[in-house]
């Protein structure tokens, strides 16, 4: 038959979709038709979870639960364990098809039979355990029994009103599992999707860094699932150093290092809960201000050394934007083809120090910041609240890093770097800390036709004596963990350090890097940009849970900042990713201010174009900022 005639004797059926009754082939004609959906699928051979069968089976689910075989009766009341839930198919256009079977009246009298051997109680504590075994499952698991029948002793589980487990009735031994599962009606977490205590929990809402402006603009809205995406390659093993030939004056930004360093004293590596050390209150003067006002980046920035300059404080929070909980904001100021990431001055906690500027959020490290549960503000308990707990770690990393040198020892060696601090001025009184700015260039170019260079202020800690006089003294990082109470809300479940430090230090910085991931993470992306070959980790907790004024140091543990970074799984070509995304967003755009805004409630940043004169300083700013000083100064937070 040729195509043409085939199409020929084609019948089109102007009345519906189908064969035209009047068309029907002979041996076709008394078939009816039946239409099917998009949503058939193959069903079971033998449905057992139907109305028919739920019917045939209640005989032999009440002779199960009167011989006491707790496993049959758990079968047969629960109508068929995981397949209960599940829905009926619906075949053809409805469930009442052409083609429906119905079951004959003598399926009724099918039952089950039960072909298993009868056991005796075993003697435990309840003998009445397979008795109990079928009452369980219809109360959503409110009761525990204790070790029921061998085989009989039921307890309840998953599945309340609609059927208890079966396995652990089935196996013996122990019959008693977590009641009150999913659909439980009287278990203690019986039909919700919380977990224990949630209920009690308070609505996290929290407010934003800073209040938005009628007059701000919203450029763009990116998501950290967006935001994990993002992939650059750096090096930050060898940046380009720099130095110039000529370094005789300061006029000329001729090196990479600035301040001077003392050295790690080691005595505190042998620091542990029996032989803890008061932390000492240090008056000692650091400074840390912004991008825009180092007079070194200034001078980078005339010369056209680069195009985005940025610390490194403030680049570690963008590069580990992902894993922030907390709102904060970040200034982005676009002058030329130049781009500076500042920090804002008063931030949300913004307490006067002994810097030079006003503490932002990025100076100021948070405590619990990724717990499940963590720190909130209230009335009841203002000390371990977010802001108090993040003043108190302030206080303790800055001191730690004060005591663990070796300043006022005979011998005490101390690394002069090629310049002076840019930042002391004569008039101080007050002696400077040990602290060495390098100053450091990465390349963030995609490809070799183009040239994006970033310059950051990089800041070490202290330095460690090489054992060969050959080899080269090795820059680190000192970082502080504080411990304020572990049975206050918002501990995040932290183990007792005094019981737990010494012999299961391992479980301490599990928990530490679960709690505070975000801090954690900065710390050691800021290790590394700095070049520092180790970071050095102290414990501190305080002397009475109730006493945020004494601290003691109860051990110190040794880091490899790469080796940490892998350890907590941080992504360093991501965070480069993160940086060149928002860096290439600004340069798209007219000179002028931006901000970066972390969502307080959502894992989302907004980048807003602001007025030019936002942020500037204003009289108003200085009188509010010296009283939050005087407050300071009375709660004893003050002279970090």
């Amino acid at each position: 038959m040729s195509l043409s005639s085939l199409i020929a004797s084609i019948v089109d059926n102007d009345e519906g979709f189908g064969p035209s009754s009047a068309h029907l082939p002979p041996q076709f004609k008394d078939i009816p038709y039946a239409p099917f959906s998009k949503n058939d699928r193959l069903g079971r051979v033998v449905d057992w979870n139907s109305a028919e069968a739920s019917t045939s089976l209640a005989a032999g689910a009440q002779a199960a639960r009167r011989t006491g075989t707790g496993a049959q009766a758990s079968t047969a009341q629960g109508g068929g364990g995981k397949y209960s839930r599940e829905p009926k198919e619906a075949f053809g256009a409805s469930s009442a098809g052409t083609f429906a079977y119905f079951h004959d009246e003598d399926e009724a009298s099918f039952s089950i039979v039960d072909g298993g051997s009868k056991t005796a109680a075993s003697k435990g504590r309840t003998g009445a355990g397979a008795g109990l075994g079928g009452n369980l499952g219809r109360s959503g698991g409110q009761f525990r029994v204790g070790r029921g029948g061998a085989r009989g002793g039921a307890a309840a589980g998953r599945g309340g009103a609609g059927g208890y487990s079966a396995r652990a009735g089935a196996q013996g031994g122990r019959g008693d599992t977590r009641g009150g599962g999913r659909g439980g009606r009287g278990g203690a977490q019986a039909g919700g999707r919380f977990g224990w205590k949630d209920w009690s929990k308070e609505t996290r809402t929290r407010d934003a860094s800073i209040a938005i402006g009628a007059d701000w603009a919203i450029l763009e809205e990116i998501e950290f699932s967006r935001l994990s995406k993002l992939r650059l390659e750096v090096d930050t093993d060898e940046p380009e150093n720099l130095c110039e030939t000529d370094s005789s004056s300061l006029d000329s930004p001729t090196s990479s290092s600035h301040g001077f360093l003392y050295e790690y004293d080691k005595t505190y590596d042998r620091v542990n809960t029996k032989t803890e050390k008061p932390l000492q209150h240090i008056e000692r003067i650091r400074y840390n201000p912004t991008t825009s006002d180092d007079p070194i980046i200034q001078q980078f920035a005339q010369k056209d050394m680069a195009q985005i300059f940025a610390t490194d404080s403030i680049l570690s929070m963008l590069m580990c934007t992902t894993r922030t909980v907390y709102p904060w904001d970040l200034v982005f100021t676009r002058e030329g083809d130049k781009l500076f990431i500042d920090k804002r001055e008063g931030g949300p906690f913004g307490a006067q120090t002994h810097l030079s500027a006003p503490l932002s959020p990025h100076d100021f490290p948070s405590v619990n910041e990724n717990a499940s549960d963590p720190p909130i503000e209230n009335d009841k308990d203002s000390l371990n609240s977010p802001s108090s707990l993040s003043l108190e770690a302030t206080y303790i990393n800055q001191n730690f890093a004060f005591q663990v040198v070796r300043e006022n020892a005979p011998d005490a060696p101390r690394v002069e770097l090629e310049h002076p601090n840019p930042f002391y001025s004569p008039e101080e009184t007050e002696p400077l800390a040990s602290c060495g700015y390098r100053y450091r260039k990465f390349d963030l170019s995609v490809h070799e036709n183009e040239d994006v260079q970033i310059i950051l202020r990089t800041e070490v800690d202290s330095f460690v004596k090489a054992a060969n006089t050959s080899d080269e003294d090795t820059y680190i990082t000192v970082k502080t963990l504080n411990e304020f109470d572990s049975r206050a809300q918002g501990s995040g479940g932290a183990p007792d350090w005094r019981s737990k430090l010494d012999s299961q230090r391992g479980a301490v910085v599990a928990t530490e890097m679960k709690n505070n991931s975000s801090k954690l993470a900065r710390w050691a992306v800021q290790s590394i940009l700095a070049g520092a070959e180790q970071m050095k980790m102290g414990y501190v907790s305080r002397v009475n849970p109730r006493d945020a004024s004494r601290h003691t140091i109860l051990g110190t543990q040794w880091y490899k900042p790469k080796d940490f970074a892998s350890q907590m799984n941080i992504n360093l070509a991501n965070g480069w990713g993160i940086v060149r995304t928002i860096a290439d967003l600004c340069l798209k755009q007219p000179e002028g201010k931006y901000v970066l805004l972390k969502d307080p409630n959502k894992p989302v940043i907004r980048l807003y174009r602001v007025p030019a004169d936002t942020f500037e300083p204003t009289e108003d700013l200085d009188e509010e900022l010296g009283s939050v000083q005087g407050d300071s100064d009375a709660g004893g937070i003050s002279g970090i």
